[in-house]
């Protein structure tokens, strides 16, 4: 895999061997992402939260085109609990890595990722 955050990815953070979050993409980053070879994408941002947002379908629909995997895990950020930390965690097992999860800046997904690995 090339090094996440070159010129041509949006910012980056790595936040275990096989997790990266980052803020919103759009359908012309994914070839970077594919090309840094990730293979699943988690969008953790609701659709319409911004005017203009793309929406998951549309990155979704491309993310396929490129052989890359996508999952929709909407949260809103004061909405973040032990379901959602869980089912997060469930699409991390499942999903070939590395995956790349994004929501408008990342934090959400951060927060996931946190709960996830608090246990029980």
């Amino acid at each position: 895999m090339s090094t996440p955050g070159t010129p041509s990815l949006p910012a980056l953070r790595q936040l275990s061997p096989s997790l990266w979050v980052t803020g919103q993409i759009t359908e012309t980053d994914l070839p970077a992402i594919a090309e840094a070879g990730f293979s699943t994408l988690i969008c953790n941002r609701p659709d319409g939260e911004d005017p203009g947002q793309p929406g998951h379908l549309a990155i979704a629909q491309a993310a396929e085109r490129l052989g890359l995997g996508f999952a929709f895990l909407p949260v809103v950020g004061g909405g973040i609990g032990a379901a959602e930390a869980q089912a997060f965690a469930a699409l991390l097992a499942a999903a070939p890595g590395p995956v790349l999860a994004y929501c408008r800046s990342g934090q959400r997904c951060t927060v996931l990722w946190d709960l996830s690995q608090a246990g029980p």
